[in-house]
């Protein structure tokens, strides 16, 4: 029995690296998930559905693998399940982070509490349980809140319940919906922050720690936090850098830490680095397992897993650099030599009817991968969380203009159609939205407020069915018609101008459509808006 085995929690698409890594690595991967039919369970050498939360289950399989298949080790990456990770692997004799220190970084009211005992910069926080509900509304609770502030639950990942809260008559609701989407039924408020957002990939071992991946977020949307894409290296001083570097790896110690991967996001504040939260796993979306081994050329999930092994990760070791910084670990970094970046795409709510522009030619020398995820007949929303969201593309190039623009250049061909006569689509055209989310949805592009003024005027001063034979070019509102208007873009890259030339080529020719229902839709639903109209 000389080959060694692996068992990898989880069967989704942000697994696929780790399976594929660990098969290269010659390790048979087991792998387990609650979903038998997961994406990647074809790639699995063995496959068995456990809940990733069954951590006596999960702990049990793996005593059994490493008596009879020789385990070397337990990973999972992009979920968040690394604390059954840590508790299987102390029952199996395996190395990883203490089963302690994993539900350090697990919980936010432990990972806060572990921050605040060592003076690492986090926002104050207030837990509340689903019990404390009836209370939040008292003159004893509402004193001590101060608006701005931000609500999360306490043990759930992809902002899934994760909002601004901006006044009183929000704070119910959201307080709800965080709990709603807490395992534990718990959630924190904590202070909003502001600046730039940065994620951070490192792995910890010996006393080490590799930053192996620093990325600049892009998150929009408010209240919600809705990460758009990433771009991979950083545009930050090296000054800054240095700082959140030094910031996350103080996070790391605090929480306890010690062997496997810890991924932070963090931003740079008014009064310097402000940690948001530290997990004990690679990240997701897309960026430990795509953009960052583009952009450093670097496998860091193989290297993590050797880790995880208790092997030595040579290529890591080679290819790392010390960095000048005095902190509780030896700090070293890999660097991204080239540029990477991700985006998404997304839509407004409905039924999909059709989507159209994936299969048209790309720039493959800068394109590496484009991952839809939804199809014809799929219900989709506009996004409130991270797992929303209908598609990614991601680039590589040494030049960081050439990266972004080829991304935002491909999603601008993608065009979700929707099925006509649904009642969610509509709601969201005719800009109807709830008390507790002030100004959500947006509208489709950054309009003014005098030219939306004017346009209100314009469209209930006339109204007309626009000829199946003319181009909609011929019938722009006079306050939109202007080089600066046109040429805004919508939440998917597509300016109002090239958004006409579509609908032109896109529409059904045989339906007659409303003047003022098209403008209306379109300046609140982009093309599928325009599109919706002449349905």
């Amino acid at each position: 029995m000389s080959s060694r085995s692996i068992l990898i929690l989880g069967a989704g698409l942000m697994q696929k690296p780790a399976i594929e890594s660990a098969k290269s690595l010659g390790l048979k991967a087991f792998v387990i998930d609650a979903n038998p039919h997961a994406v990647c369970v074809p790639l699995a050498d063995v496959f068995k559905k456990i809940d990733l939360k069954a951590k006596e289950e999960i702990a049990q399989y793996a005593i059994e693998l490493k008596e009879k298949e020789n385990l070397a080790s337990i990973f999972t990456a992009g979920t968040d399940f690394s604390a059954s990770v840590s508790y299987a692997s102390e029952k199996a004799g395996l190395l990883s982070h203490s089963y302690k220190a994993a539900l350090n970084a697990s919980d936010k009211t432990l990972m806060r509490s572990c921050f605040d005992a060592e003076n690492v910069p986090s926002p104050k926080f207030i837990k509340i349980h689903r019990n404390q509900i009836v209370d939040i509304l008292t003159p004893e609770f509402v004193s001590k809140i101060t608006y701005p502030c931000v609500v999360k639950p306490v043990d759930n990942m992809g902002a899934r319940g994760c909002r601004m809260i901006r006044e009183k008559n929000e704070l119910l609701f959201s307080v709800e919906e965080a709990i709603k989407n807490s395992r534990s039924g718990t959630c924190i408020l904590e202070e909003y922050i502001c600046g730039p957002e940065f994620s951070i990939d490192a792995l910890v071992y010996d006393g080490t720690m590799t930053i192996t991946g620093f990325a600049d977020r892009h998150i929009y949307y408010p209240p919600y936090f809705i990460e758009m894409g990433h771009t991979m290296p950083t545009e930050i001083s090296k000054e800054k850098y240095y700082e959140l570097v030094k910031a996350f790896s103080d996070g790391v110690h605090a929480l306890g830490l010690t062997r496997g991967s810890a991924k932070a996001d963090i931003k740079y504040t008014e009064n310097g680095p402000m940690i948001g939260e530290i997990a004990a796993r690679l990240s997701g979306g897309y960026m430990s397992g795509w953009t960052y081994p583009y952009s450093s050329g670097l496998n860091l999930t193989e290297c993590a897993i050797q880790i995880a092994c208790g092997d030595i990760p040579e290529e890591l070791e080679q290819k790392r650099h010390a960095l000048p910084l005095n902190a509780k670990f030896k700090i070293f970094q890999v660097d991204s030599t080239k540029v990477s970046a991700e985006r998404a795409w997304i839509s407004i709510p409905g039924i999909v009817k059709k989507v159209n522009g994936l299969n048209e030619k790309y720039n493959d020398d800068v394109i590496r991968n484009i991952f839809p995820r939804v199809k014809a007949g799929d219900k989709v929303t506009f996004p409130r969380n991270n797992v929303e969201k209908c598609g990614n593309v991601i680039s590589v190039s040494d030049n960081r203009e050439i990266a972004v623009n080829t991304c935002e250049q491909l999603i601008q061909n993608i065009v979700i159609e929707l099925e006509s006569g649904n009642q969610e689509t509509e709601a969201f055209l005719l800009g109807k939205n709830h008390h507790y989310e002030k100004d959500f949805p947006p509208l489709a592009y950054n309009i003014s407020e005098e030219i939306l003024g004017k346009l209100e005027v314009e469209l209930e001063e006339k109204d007309f069915i626009i000829p199946d034979d003319m181009s909609v070019k011929n019938f722009i509102p006079q306050c939109l018609n202007n080089e600066e208007t046109l040429s805004l873009n919508d939440w998917n890259h597509i300016s109002m101008k090239t958004c006409l030339e579509k609908f032109d080529q896109l529409r059904d020719k045989t339906k007659k459509y409303s003047y003022r229902k098209f403008w209306y839709y379109l300046i609140h639903g982009g093309i599928q808006g325009a599109l919706y109209a002449a349905e």
